[in-house]
Protein backbone atom coordinates (compact mmCIF):
# COMPACT_ATOMS: atom_id res chain seq x y z
CA UNK A 1 0.00 0.00 0.00
CA UNK A 2 2.61 2.25 0.80
CA UNK A 3 4.68 1.64 -2.64
CA UNK A 4 1.38 2.71 -3.87
CA UNK A 5 1.10 5.82 -2.81
CA UNK A 6 4.61 6.85 -3.14
CA UNK A 7 3.91 6.04 -6.97
CA UNK A 8 0.99 7.88 -7.29
CA UNK A 9 2.50 10.66 -5.25
CA UNK A 10 5.56 10.40 -7.88
CA UNK A 11 2.48 10.70 -10.89
CA UNK A 12 0.71 13.31 -9.22
CA UNK A 13 4.03 15.88 -8.58
CA UNK A 14 4.95 14.83 -12.40
CA UNK A 15 1.69 15.62 -13.62
CA UNK A 16 2.26 18.77 -12.24
CA UNK A 17 5.72 19.90 -13.51
CA UNK A 18 4.47 18.72 -16.60
CA UNK A 19 1.41 21.10 -16.63
CA UNK A 20 3.18 24.31 -14.82
CA UNK A 21 4.74 25.58 -17.86
CA UNK A 22 1.50 25.51 -19.87
CA UNK A 23 -0.64 26.97 -17.86
CA UNK A 24 2.29 29.80 -17.70
CA UNK A 25 1.97 30.03 -21.30
CA UNK A 26 -2.04 30.10 -20.87
CA UNK A 27 -1.25 33.21 -18.18
CA UNK A 28 1.02 34.97 -20.72
CA UNK A 29 -1.41 34.57 -23.62
CA UNK A 30 -3.90 36.56 -21.61
CA UNK A 31 -2.38 39.39 -20.07
CA UNK A 32 -1.81 42.49 -21.89
CA UNK A 33 1.37 44.07 -23.25
CA UNK A 34 2.19 46.03 -19.79
CA UNK A 35 1.65 42.65 -17.46
CA UNK A 36 3.58 40.40 -19.30
CA UNK A 37 7.13 41.09 -17.20
CA UNK A 38 4.57 40.48 -13.86
CA UNK A 39 6.32 37.29 -12.42
CA UNK A 40 2.82 36.09 -10.99
CA UNK A 41 1.56 33.36 -12.21
CA UNK A 42 -2.17 34.73 -12.16
CA UNK A 43 -2.13 37.88 -14.62
CA UNK A 44 -3.12 41.57 -12.96
CA UNK A 45 -5.60 41.94 -15.81
CA UNK A 46 -7.25 39.61 -18.54
CA UNK A 47 -7.79 40.18 -22.14
CA UNK A 48 -8.17 37.86 -25.01
CA UNK A 49 -7.08 40.69 -27.36
CA UNK A 50 -3.54 38.81 -28.37
CA UNK A 51 -5.60 35.45 -29.70
CA UNK A 52 -7.12 38.09 -32.68
CA UNK A 53 -3.87 40.45 -33.24
CA UNK A 54 -1.58 37.82 -33.84
CA UNK A 55 -3.23 37.15 -37.12
CA UNK A 56 -2.22 40.71 -37.97
CA UNK A 57 2.04 39.96 -36.72
CA UNK A 58 2.21 36.80 -38.64
CA UNK A 59 0.63 34.37 -41.42
CA UNK A 60 -0.49 31.93 -38.62
CA UNK A 61 -2.86 30.08 -40.62
CA UNK A 62 -0.92 29.76 -43.58
CA UNK A 63 2.19 28.51 -40.76
CA UNK A 64 0.01 26.47 -39.12
CA UNK A 65 -1.49 24.89 -42.45
CA UNK A 66 2.13 24.46 -43.68
CA UNK A 67 3.50 23.15 -40.48
CA UNK A 68 0.55 20.30 -40.83
CA UNK A 69 1.59 19.32 -44.77
CA UNK A 70 4.95 19.23 -43.67
CA UNK A 71 4.57 17.02 -40.94
CA UNK A 72 1.75 14.63 -41.83
CA UNK A 73 4.21 13.96 -45.41
CA UNK A 74 6.87 13.77 -43.42
CA UNK A 75 4.98 10.76 -41.42
CA UNK A 76 3.84 9.04 -44.34
CA UNK A 77 7.04 9.18 -46.33
CA UNK A 78 9.32 8.15 -43.32
CA UNK A 79 6.74 5.07 -42.15
CA UNK A 80 6.73 4.20 -45.81
CA UNK A 81 10.77 3.72 -46.29
CA UNK A 82 10.90 2.09 -43.18
CA UNK A 83 7.82 -0.42 -42.64
CA UNK A 84 10.19 -2.97 -44.97
CA UNK A 85 13.31 -1.65 -43.84
CA UNK A 86 12.05 -2.50 -39.85
CA UNK A 87 10.76 -6.62 -41.22
CA UNK A 88 14.73 -6.80 -43.28
CA UNK A 89 16.14 -5.46 -39.77
CA UNK A 90 13.92 -8.11 -37.91
CA UNK A 91 14.01 -11.05 -40.03
CA UNK A 92 17.05 -11.31 -41.48
CA UNK A 93 20.95 -11.94 -40.45
CA UNK A 94 23.08 -9.02 -39.05
CA UNK A 95 19.91 -7.49 -39.65
CA UNK A 96 20.14 -5.43 -36.30
CA UNK A 97 23.85 -4.31 -37.70
CA UNK A 98 21.65 -2.03 -40.17
CA UNK A 99 19.28 -0.97 -37.22
CA UNK A 100 22.06 0.10 -35.30
CA UNK A 101 23.69 1.76 -38.26
CA UNK A 102 20.56 3.70 -39.03
CA UNK A 103 20.24 4.78 -35.66
CA UNK A 104 24.04 5.79 -35.42
CA UNK A 105 23.46 8.50 -38.11
CA UNK A 106 20.24 9.73 -36.37
CA UNK A 107 22.84 10.74 -33.34
CA UNK A 108 24.45 12.94 -35.70
CA UNK A 109 24.06 16.94 -35.05
CA UNK A 110 21.33 17.47 -37.70
CA UNK A 111 23.11 20.97 -38.61
CA UNK A 112 26.18 19.33 -40.41
CA UNK A 113 23.33 18.65 -42.77
CA UNK A 114 22.10 22.00 -43.60
CA UNK A 115 24.40 23.04 -45.92
CA UNK A 116 24.61 19.85 -48.50
CA UNK A 117 20.79 19.80 -48.05
CA UNK A 118 20.19 23.52 -49.02
CA UNK A 119 22.06 22.80 -51.98
CA UNK A 120 20.92 19.55 -52.98
CA UNK A 121 16.91 21.02 -52.54
CA UNK A 122 17.96 24.07 -54.76
CA UNK A 123 18.95 21.80 -57.65
CA UNK A 124 15.44 19.75 -57.55
CA UNK A 125 13.78 23.38 -57.14
CA UNK A 126 12.25 22.64 -53.62
CA UNK A 127 14.20 25.11 -51.66
CA UNK A 128 11.27 27.34 -49.87
CA UNK A 129 8.50 25.03 -50.00
CA UNK A 130 6.97 22.94 -48.02
CA UNK A 131 7.48 19.71 -50.15
CA UNK A 132 10.98 20.26 -49.65
CA UNK A 133 10.77 20.14 -45.70
CA UNK A 134 8.82 16.45 -45.98
CA UNK A 135 11.62 15.35 -47.99
CA UNK A 136 14.07 16.09 -45.58
CA UNK A 137 11.88 15.26 -42.30
CA UNK A 138 10.90 12.46 -43.90
CA UNK A 139 13.98 10.97 -44.39
CA UNK A 140 15.88 11.80 -41.60
CA UNK A 141 13.29 10.32 -39.11
CA UNK A 142 13.39 7.00 -41.03
CA UNK A 143 15.80 5.61 -38.30
CA UNK A 144 13.15 6.16 -35.73
CA UNK A 145 10.87 4.89 -37.60
CA UNK A 146 12.41 1.74 -38.38
CA UNK A 147 13.34 1.19 -34.72
CA UNK A 148 9.76 1.42 -33.43
CA UNK A 149 8.26 -0.96 -36.10
CA UNK A 150 11.33 -3.34 -35.57
CA UNK A 151 10.10 -4.28 -32.46
CA UNK A 152 6.93 -4.67 -33.52
CA UNK A 153 7.98 -7.13 -36.74
CA UNK A 154 9.93 -9.19 -34.19
CA UNK A 155 6.69 -9.77 -31.59
CA UNK A 156 5.19 -11.46 -34.59
CA UNK A 157 6.23 -15.02 -34.73
CA UNK A 158 8.29 -15.95 -37.70
CA UNK A 159 6.46 -18.83 -38.12
CA UNK A 160 3.65 -17.08 -40.06
CA UNK A 161 5.99 -16.01 -42.46
CA UNK A 162 6.67 -19.62 -43.23
CA UNK A 163 3.67 -20.55 -43.61
CA UNK A 164 2.45 -17.95 -45.98
CA UNK A 165 5.55 -18.93 -48.07
CA UNK A 166 4.98 -22.85 -47.98
CA UNK A 167 1.22 -21.56 -49.35
CA UNK A 168 2.82 -20.37 -52.44
CA UNK A 169 3.68 -16.54 -51.51
CA UNK A 170 6.87 -14.72 -52.40
CA UNK A 171 8.52 -12.80 -49.25
CA UNK A 172 7.20 -9.67 -49.96
CA UNK A 173 3.82 -11.41 -51.03
CA UNK A 174 4.43 -12.79 -47.11
CA UNK A 175 5.12 -9.27 -45.69
CA UNK A 176 2.64 -7.80 -47.88
CA UNK A 177 -0.50 -10.45 -46.52
CA UNK A 178 0.23 -11.92 -43.80
CA UNK A 179 2.53 -9.67 -41.72
CA UNK A 180 1.60 -6.09 -42.87
CA UNK A 181 -2.06 -6.30 -41.51
CA UNK A 182 -0.48 -7.52 -38.13
CA UNK A 183 1.53 -4.08 -37.85
CA UNK A 184 -0.92 -1.47 -37.89
CA UNK A 185 -0.49 -0.82 -34.25
CA UNK A 186 3.16 0.01 -34.93
CA UNK A 187 2.94 1.93 -37.90
CA UNK A 188 0.65 3.92 -36.14
CA UNK A 189 2.41 4.48 -34.02
CA UNK A 190 5.39 5.16 -36.21
CA UNK A 191 3.17 7.84 -37.63
CA UNK A 192 3.04 9.93 -34.57
CA UNK A 193 6.03 9.70 -33.42
CA UNK A 194 7.33 11.25 -36.80
CA UNK A 195 4.61 13.58 -37.11
CA UNK A 196 5.24 15.06 -33.82
CA UNK A 197 9.17 15.31 -34.03
CA UNK A 198 8.21 17.13 -38.03
CA UNK A 199 5.83 19.18 -36.64
CA UNK A 200 8.24 20.42 -34.00
CA UNK A 201 11.24 21.14 -36.53
CA UNK A 202 13.04 24.81 -36.37
CA UNK A 203 16.36 23.79 -37.32
CA UNK A 204 15.20 22.48 -40.89
CA UNK A 205 12.13 24.86 -41.70
CA UNK A 206 14.46 27.80 -40.39
CA UNK A 207 16.85 27.15 -43.05
CA UNK A 208 15.36 25.68 -45.79
CA UNK A 209 12.12 27.25 -45.67
CA UNK A 210 12.69 31.00 -45.32
CA UNK A 211 9.62 32.98 -47.32
CA UNK A 212 6.04 33.58 -45.72
CA UNK A 213 4.81 31.14 -48.02
CA UNK A 214 6.59 28.25 -46.97
CA UNK A 215 6.97 29.14 -43.21
CA UNK A 216 6.10 27.00 -40.50
CA UNK A 217 4.66 27.76 -37.01
CA UNK A 218 8.17 27.11 -35.35
CA UNK A 219 10.09 29.25 -37.57
CA UNK A 220 6.61 31.68 -36.97
CA UNK A 221 7.07 32.07 -33.32
CA UNK A 222 10.77 33.28 -33.42
CA UNK A 223 9.20 36.30 -35.30
CA UNK A 224 7.68 38.24 -32.76
CA UNK A 225 11.10 38.95 -31.14
CA UNK A 226 11.61 42.85 -31.93
CA UNK A 227 14.72 45.39 -31.74
CA UNK A 228 13.77 46.24 -28.65
CA UNK A 229 11.09 43.95 -26.84
CA UNK A 230 9.39 40.73 -28.06
CA UNK A 231 5.63 39.88 -28.10
CA UNK A 232 5.54 37.93 -25.53
CA UNK A 233 1.87 38.03 -25.23
CA UNK A 234 1.21 37.17 -28.98
CA UNK A 235 4.03 34.03 -28.97
CA UNK A 236 2.21 32.75 -26.26
CA UNK A 237 -1.15 32.35 -27.69
CA UNK A 238 0.68 31.29 -31.06
CA UNK A 239 1.72 28.95 -29.26
CA UNK A 240 -1.30 27.59 -27.50
CA UNK A 241 -3.18 27.83 -30.79
CA UNK A 242 -0.28 25.45 -32.71
CA UNK A 243 0.56 22.77 -29.73
CA UNK A 244 -4.06 22.67 -29.07
CA UNK A 245 -4.75 20.36 -31.85
CA UNK A 246 -1.69 18.47 -31.87
CA UNK A 247 -2.31 18.08 -27.51
CA UNK A 248 -5.77 16.81 -28.76
CA UNK A 249 -4.23 14.39 -31.74
CA UNK A 250 -1.80 12.70 -28.65
CA UNK A 251 -4.69 12.20 -26.41
CA UNK A 252 -6.80 10.48 -28.44
CA UNK A 253 -4.19 8.33 -29.88
CA UNK A 254 -1.93 7.67 -26.49
CA UNK A 255 -2.95 3.98 -27.02
CA UNK A 256 -0.89 3.54 -29.62
CA UNK A 257 1.88 5.87 -29.11
CA UNK A 258 2.45 4.16 -25.45
CA UNK A 259 2.09 0.58 -26.95
CA UNK A 260 4.64 1.93 -29.96
CA UNK A 261 7.32 3.52 -28.08
CA UNK A 262 7.25 -0.13 -25.44
CA UNK A 263 7.10 -2.49 -28.26
CA UNK A 264 10.02 -0.24 -30.14
CA UNK A 265 12.37 -0.64 -27.00
CA UNK A 266 11.23 -4.48 -26.36
CA UNK A 267 14.02 -6.68 -28.85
Amino acid sequence: MRTRWIASAAVVAAVIVALVPIGYLVSLSLRPPGDVLNSSLLPSQWTSANFTSVFDTISLGSMLQNSWISAVGAALLAVSIATPAAYFTARRFNGERLLTALLASYCAPPVVAIIPLFFLLRDFGLTNHVLGLVVVNGVANVPVAAWLLDGFVRRIPVEIDEAAVIDGLTVAGAFRKAVLPLLWPGIIAALLVVFFLSYNDFLFAVYLAVTKESQTLTVGLSLFRGDRNVQFGQQAAAGLLGIAPVYVLALVAQRFLVGGLTAGATK
